[in-house]
């Protein structure tokens, strides 16, 4: 039974990094569900229209949904609602897509394994389990962390988790071993980027990491590059912003006392490295956000003198 799935270029496992499925404008792989036309709209109509510039998983209403989705889609989910639903299941695992079964709201953990083990007699075993919540008296279904923990110990399969309406629980939902999470289709491309930022920064701090191997040691390198790079990312746009603040912008207002602060600082909490190390690494680092801010200057005043000369 495989630990990692692959969807598109995508990979959802134990040696991936956290990957966030949502709106196709922020998520790392976008979902789509057809669910909402109740059969009533063409599915390969309805998902030519959209772009394939990330990987595409997709809910199919019924079976008639399927032909569809093996040209369109790079994998299928088979809804909560749906999960009982053995004949659509097996259906879904005929059609060579690796699959992503949602528990039922009220399925316990054999009936949630059981049906993928309908994928697996139907030769397909690229399945990726996901938690979706159980029914409770609140307003919404409960997401229940134990049977994500169940889950991946009885099945050895990589497992998501629907946090579509209770997005403040992705931080436990990874620290219990989510590969990945899942954001409604109506979540905005600003949630589901502060979603998969939180993912990637906080990933490798909650998650047990299993550094026995070579490839589970990559692995975890990987995911913490990924969260320097998101870190990077915003200290840069960071930076930007005070570059507009200073009297004198750029290179030239460099405060290097403030700099020697900085890197003081940072020893403290990264003793190993200690302030030498430090050093150069903030430099580099400084160096390349006053370079991006001035580039981000320059484009915007050659935009604004274009304008001008048009004018």
């Amino acid at each position: 039974m495989p630990e990692q799935v692959i969807i598109g270029s995508q990979a959802i496992g134990e040696t991936s990094a956290v990957v966030v499925a949502g709106p196709r404008a922020a998520a790392d792989i976008a979902w789509i569900s057809l669910r909402r036309h109740h059969g009533k709209a063409d599915a390969a109509a309805e998902l030519s229209r959209h772009a394939h510039d990330r990987p595409l998983i997709v809910e199919p209403f019924s079976a008639a949904d399927l032909g569809a989705i093996a040209e369109f889609a790079d994998a299928a989910l088979v809804g909560a609602a749906w999960m009982q639903d053995f004949r659509l299941v097996r259906a879904v695992a005929r059609v060579g897509l690796p699959v992503v079964i949602q528990r039922g709201p009220a399925a316990t953990l054999d009936e949630w394994l059981s049906a993928a083990e309908y994928c697996v007699a139907e030769g397909n075993h690229e399945l990726v389990l996901c938690e979706s919540g159980s029914r409770t008296h609140l307003p919404h279904p409960a997401i229940d962390l134990a049977m994500l923990g169940a889950a991946r110990e009885r099945s050895c399969r990589p497992v998501l988790v629907d946090v579509s309406t209770q997005p403040d629980l992705a931080v436990a939902a990874l620290a219990a071993g989510a590969a990945g999470l899942l954001l409604g289709e109506d979540a905005t491309a600003e949630q589901a980027t502060e979603v998969r930022d939180r993912a990637a920064v906080l990933g490798p701090l909650v998650r047990a990491e299993d550094t026995a191997t070579l490839q589970s040691a990559r692995a975890a390198i990987d995911r913490v590059d990924a969260a320097l790079a998101t870190l990077l990312e915003r200290r840069a746009a960071l930076a930007g912003i005070i570059q507009g603040l200073k009297p004198v912008g750029g290179f030239a207002g460099r405060d290097p006392e403030r700099e020697r602060q900085v890197v003081a600082a940072m020893a403290t909490r990264a003793p190993r490295l200690g302030p030498d190390r430090l050093a150069r690494i903030m430099t580099a680092v400084i160096e390349s956000g006053l370079e991006l801010a001035e580039a981000e200057s320059a484009a915007v005043t050659g935009r604004d003198d274009l304008s001008l000369s048009t004018a």
